[in-house]
């Protein structure tokens, strides 16, 4: 006997699919900045730009406030959601507790397999590591990072885990690119992505995590000031 779809099951999947490239794309303006922190989403804009339906530019719209990237203001609409302090700072710790386990898990349980795609993550990442190719090829090179980071983590066993690591992934790197749009790349990145692969490699799960935590850290220092002046700018 085949599947029977109920009425209206393709259209309700096309939209789906359709609010999930629409969330991709909005979430990807968002961490690169072209939405800026604090602004208001105007939804007949959206629609406009996009070609779309009010629908699935909601679902949409929804799935990125659950991520904590879009912010709704009751009966004002939706907004980007601002950037602060305290909120860079949580996401900072979080991110370095949560992802440290998930490294520290994953060099226990990962197999041969697993240290392969480890090796040929940082090896396209390191194609475009140096501060030169990276300002040529910025969104390769943010897509690259993230794939090293999740491979990195990616044999925890903890599907929820992972799950968080990369959400918080995506708000500290909206930390990170605000930042780096006024401020030279840093010249220690590629030394530490090389040091944590080697050291998943020999299976040395403290110093693989020691460097991921001053590597997460660090940066979240770096950026930390840049937040302070702008969120009393943007106050003033």
């Amino acid at each position: 006997m085949g599947t029977t779809f109920a009425p209206g099951s393709r259209e309700t999947s096309a939209s789906s699919t359709l609010a999930s490239t629409l969330a991709s794309d909005l979430r990807e303006a968002i961490l690169a900045g072209r939405m800026a922190p604090g602004s208001k989403l105007n939804l007949d804009e959206l629609r406009t730009h996009f070609g779309v339906s009010l629908s699935p530019l909601r679902e949409a719209l929804s799935r990125l406030t659950a991520e904590g990237f879009v912010t709704v203001e009751e009966q004002r609409g939706y907004r980007v959601t601002a950037v602060s302090e305290a909120n860079c700072k949580e996401v900072t710790r979080l991110r370095a507790e949560f992802e440290v386990l998930a490294l520290t898990e994953s060099i226990r349980n990962g197999d041969n397999e697993w240290e392969a795609r480890v090796v040929g993550a940082y090896h396209w990442l390191a194609k475009v590591d140096n501060s030169t190719e990276r300002l040529r090829n910025v969104q390769e090179w943010e897509r690259l990072h993230r794939v090293f980071h999740h491979t990195l983590a990616s044999a925890c066993g903890m599907p929820l885990l992972l799950q968080f690591c990369g959400q918080l992934h995506d708000m500290f790197d909206r930390y990170r690119r605000l930042f780096l749009a006024e401020h030279p790349v840093d010249k220690d990145v590629p030394g530490e992505h090389r040091a944590m692969m080697q050291a998943a490699l020999d299976r040395d799960a403290r110093k693989a995590g020691n460097i991921l935590r001053q590597h997460i850290e660090r940066v979240g220092d770096n950026v930390l000031p840049y937040v302070i002046r702008g969120t009393a700018s943007r106050g003033s």
